[in-house]
């Protein structure tokens, strides 16, 4: 069953037994206020009545009186134990003196056999006389009226169910429509086509429903896209040094190359296992950042003694490239990290500086916007515009690169940090690194 149609059977059966509830409530309430009314107008009646009685009024005229009404009453005399005037039956009067106490006003409906009466009891000069003007009306006449409003109303809830029905299926439509359309759009997601996916207009929280799922789709298909590119180069970095390798030991093998020419030939082939065996390891470990949650133990660290670290480890390679590795911290402050790792992603970064700068890189660690930021700062060609958006993607290689997996073990260990990793050209002429982590 569709949720259009549960909502709607569902607002409709509350709306029913609510209903329901109500009309029996005012089914009552409608007999308790018509009898009210009865006894009001049958005092009214016997307030009239009482004013004629001392005047030479026929007791058979008191209908042309009051528009030829079948009024219904007796007067009881309480000195004599008798009933003076009567409309009613004898015996009907007999029942009703011997169960019900005429001196009490207040009295509640009365019964002769199966029916009920209503009843108004009026003193008649209670100072001078003890008499009592008994009016009775039988409360069949009164379950009719009841009847008979009570089905006007039962109409009427009907008419406004059936109203508030096909309105509450036509506000439930508007609101499981959306989601219907929602459902299409991720059947494409599941199937993959993410192009065709399409935006769905809506409000509130299935607005911010759908503009997750939208962003779902872009985010699945940005990485779906990245890992066909991954696959890719990883096939083709694979394969450059596997055929080197192939050929030289093929050649070896075949004589073609001899003395100095197999010498040189085993000392690529060395080479390029080397590079090959790094490749695979980077992969790996970004395999592993990706997957595994014990990888990363983390810890309390200051973010200068990570950043002395990081010139200590940096030395060699700067002082083979004649390049002076320098660093500040102006603000010194804890990181929550796995340090090891950290130090890896800064190494990366500054190694790639390092090959890229022409005298002089620099280290700076400064609080802003209560942000630990550290930035590192080359004086080199710095980098093209267009290749920035995507320098941390895995085996993206700029000028003099390795493996082209550098930078995005960098972004990965520092995400994992509950960081952020950005790029963009430095003062000093060449690319600015900005590695930006909560401060704690």
């Amino acid at each position: 069953m569709k949720l259009q149609t549960q909502i709607t059977i569902a607002f409709t059966t509350l709306l029913i037994i609510i209903m329901s509830i109500v009309s029996i409530m005012i089914y009552s309430l409608i007999l308790d206020v018509l009898i009210k009314n009865e006894r009001e107008q049958l005092q009214e009646k016997g307030d009239i009545l009482i004013q004629f009685l001392m005047s030479e009024v026929n007791i058979n005229n008191f209908g042309q009186l009051f528009g030829d009404e079948s009024l219904q009453l007796f007067i009881y005399d309480g000195n004599t134990d008798q009933v003076v005037l009567s409309t009613l039956p004898e015996n009907l009067i007999q029942y009703w003196m011997e169960n019900y106490d005429i001196s009490e006003y207040d009295q509640p409906l009365w019964k002769a056999g199966n029916e009920r009466f209503v009843v108004s009891i009026l003193p008649i000069y209670p100072d001078l006389l003890d008499q009592e003007l008994v009016l009775v009306t039988p409360l069949d006449d009164l379950q009719e009226v009841q009847r008979e409003l009570f089905g006007r109303l039962i109409l009427v809830f009907l008419i406004g169910i059936g109203i508030i029905s096909i309105l509450s299926h036509y506000l439930t439509k508007r609101l499981v429509t959306p989601l219907t359309k929602l459902k299409y759009q991720l059947k494409k997601i599941e199937k993959r086509k993410f192009d065709d996916v399409q935006r769905v207009k809506a409000s509130g929280e299935i607005k911010e429903v759908e503009q997750s799922v939208y962003d779902m789709a872009n985010e699945l298909n940005r990485y779906i896209q990245s890992q066909h590119h991954f696959f890719q180069n990883a096939s083709h970095e694979l394969k450059t040094p596997l055929m080197t390798i192939q050929g030289y030991a093929e050649g070896i093998r075949d004589g073609v190359f001899e003395g100095e020419a197999s010498e040189r030939g085993l000392e690529l082939i060395v080479a390029e296992i080397s590079r090959l065996k790094k490749i695979i390891n980077e992969m790996i470990l970004l395999a592993k950042l990706d997957s595994e949650e014990n990888i990363y133990k983390e810890e309390t660290v200051k973010v200068s003694d990570v950043i002395i670290s990081t010139v200590d480890r940096a030395l060699p390679i700067a002082s083979e490239k004649q390049v002076e590795v320098t660093h500040v911290v102006e603000n010194d402050a804890a990181l929550f990290v796995d340090t090891e790792k950290l130090l890896r992603a800064m190494m990366n970064i500054v190694s790639n500086g390092v090959r890229h700068a022409k005298s002089h890189v620099e280290i700076r660690a400064f609080v802003e916007n209560k942000q630990v930021k550290i930035t590192v700062e080359d004086d080199g060609e710095g980098i093209d515009q267009e290749m920035m958006p995507q320098l941390f993607q895995r085996f993206i290689k700029g000028k003099n690169g390795e493996t082209g997996l550098g930078l995005a073990i960098s972004r990965a260990i520092i995400e994992r940090s509950n960081g952020s990793i950005s790029v963009g050209q430095s003062k000093l002429g060449g690319a600015q690194f900005t590695i930006t982590f909560p401060f704690h």
